[in-house]
């Protein structure tokens, strides 16, 4: 069976300041998303989840799913902030989604093969999907999971600050810990994150994910039972988020996964801030004049 590709594409995206999850970047009015399907559905995936919030549905629906549902089994799910587990009540000052973890967790019912899970406004590259989907394909069994993980250097908007899930590995390519670093940028020649406003020097080969996961549906029982732990702490903070990296960290560090780190040297580029569009398009058309892209996507 063909695994599956789940789009985590419910964010707020506040810093964009608008629904960047369907901004046009190509030629033809491609998003990132739709190069994101086109490289998974070459690399052999057969099914593409989405998670979106209700609340943009019928956008979703007319401007994207349209394009390329009859060349890929396709499906979507609802992320909403009062889906918790029993005993819990939404916050009423609760405005932000719950997190990537969360948003994994939203997909339970839609996925039932061995799937990666992505970002919809990161791009990723053809290298990346087909790397993960052998994984997937031949070695995803149980809690084995693994990681595409992208060089520091490689990961940076001009235009701001980022997060990066910085990573160690061992000797054998397998995750030893995955730290989740704020503000992160590069200032003069050095790359640097802040903590308390205090720079801290970071290797620019340093390795890090972008939220490309591969994970078997055992993963869901995994986010139900540390979920709750995530909700006893932190229910009444209105921006506490429980991060798929976080949760993986803390798998690995109770022996309850192994995760393989899968090297990627492609240069990862998204849209964090509206400034990012610019140069999301350019590297389109980049990649269609090198041949790696058609002009119109799907005709």
């Amino acid at each position: 069976m063909k695994p599956t590709l789940l789009i985590l594409a419910a964010g707020l995206g506040s810093r964009y300041g608008s629904l960047k999850q369907i901004e046009p970047v190509g030629p033809g009015g491609e998003a990132i998303i739709d190069y994101s399907v086109y490289d998974a559905i070459k690399a052999g995936f057969g099914k593409v989840v989405f998670v979106i919030k209700k609340d943009i549905e019928a956008d979703f629906r007319e401007n994207l799913l349209v394009r390329f549902e009859d060349r890929v089994e396709t499906g979507y799910v609802f992320q909403e902030l009062d889906m918790l587990p029993g005993g819990y009540a939404l916050p009423s000052m609760r405005k932000k989604p719950w997190g990537t973890a969360h948003a994994i967790l939203a997909a339970e019912e839609a996925v039932t093969t061995p799937f990666a899970a992505i970002n919809a406004d990161d791009f990723y590259g053809f290298e990346a999907f087909d790397e993960m989907q052998k994984f997937l394909s031949a070695e995803a069994k149980g809690t084995d999971y693994s990681m595409i993980g992208y060089k520091l250097k490689n990961t940076l908007s001009k235009h701001g600050t980022v997060s990066r899930g910085v990573c160690e590995k061992d000797e054998n390519g397998f995750l030893v810990s995955v730290s989740e670093l704020t503000k992160i940028q590069k200032v003069n020649d050095h790359i640097v994150y802040y903590d308390n406003d205090e720079p801290h020097r970071l290797n620019e080969d340093a390795v890090v994910s972008m939220n490309m996961w591969g994970f078997t549906p055992e993963i869901f029982r995994q986010i139900k039972e540390r979920f709750t732990a995530f909700l006893d702490k932190n229910i009444n903070n209105p921006r506490a988020e429980y991060y798929i990296s976080e949760l993986t960290d803390h798998l690995i560090r109770d022996y309850e996964a192994r995760v393989k780190v899968i090297d990627c040297d492609a240069s990862w580029f998204g849209i964090t801030y509206r400034e990012d569009r610019d140069f999301a398009r350019s590297s389109i058309m980049e990649k269609i004049r090198s041949g790696s892209y058609p002009q119109r996507l799907w005709e």
